[in-house]
């Protein structure tokens, strides 16, 4: 016992400087030489909270995180953002195919033909079927003793002269010398390569308006406006006369 001072042996359970238990070091003292903490462990023996470490000297598998994740194998590529695939949405909506535009709407992907090709082509058969046919009315016009009812034979036989050309040769040729010259053909509803003699009178009635005496030529140039039009605002350059005939088309090539 010591006089006016703190004996250890008079309080060894605990108070003013109460030892360290045995085999952990005091506040301030490193661990002992040789004597390594244990790995995630506090070398003052407080034990760490949180993920799961491995042990110490212990090395992770090949593929696997020290951390518990699993880590992609060797040769396969990690799943970060997979790319869609095509025509596939990244939603998982399902992708359809759009509608082709303009200069694809031909039957077998042939190319529509213009205005512009189709009328000069209507202007080549004209002056074809024209000719000859104004040549051999002259001569029956002739036999008929000429007047009025000469007029209206030869008109009726002009109209029906210029509707079987059109007729014969779309039929026969699958075009007429004007489209073939300027490298079009006419093609059957369904991309037939051929049109029925039914289906080409439907897409050349409006001819038959020209056996009309006199009316007659002024209706079949108002309604050849009419397809006119109707081919420059249609996208597949489709006439009122080629929808008429149950959808009739004219192509290049």
């Amino acid at each position: 016992m010591t006089s006016g001072g703190y004996d250890p042996n008079q309080n060894p359970q605990g108070g003013y400087g109460q030892p360290y238990p045995q085999g952990q070091p005091q506040y301030g003292q490193q661990p002992q030489y040789g004597q390594q903490p244990q790995y995630g462990q506090d070398p003052y023996g407080q034990q760490q909270y949180g993920q799961q470490q491995p042990q110490y000297g212990q090395q992770p598998q090949y593929g696997q995180d020290p951390y518990g994740q699993q880590q992609p194998q060797y040769g396969q590529q990690p799943q970060y953002a997979q790319q869609p695939q095509y025509n596939q949405d990244p939603y998982g909506q399902q992708q359809y195919p759009q509608q082709q535009g303009y200069g694809a709407g031909g039957f077998g992907g042939a190319q529509p033909g213009e205005l512009w090709p189709r009328f000069a082509a209507r202007l080549i058969d004209g002056l074809i079927v024209g000719i000859p046919a104004g040549i051999l009315l002259l001569f029956v016009g002739a036999a008929l003793g000429g007047g009025f009812v000469a007029d209206i034979v030869t008109t009726a036989l002009s109209g029906l002269a210029a509707l079987g050309y059109f007729v014969g040769m779309e039929t026969t040729q699958g075009t007429t010398l004007g489209k073939k010259i300027l490298g079009l053909r006419v093609v059957a509803p369904g991309g037939a390569a051929k049109i029925d003699p039914v289906t080409s009178l439907k897409r050349n009635v409006f001819l038959a308006a020209n056996v009309v005496y006199c009316l007659g030529s002024l209706i079949a140039f108002g309604l050849g406006i009419y397809i006119a039009i109707t081919i420059e605002q249609d996208p597949n350059k489709q006439g009122w006369h080629d929808k008429f005939a149950g959808g009739t088309q004219v192509v290049k090539g």
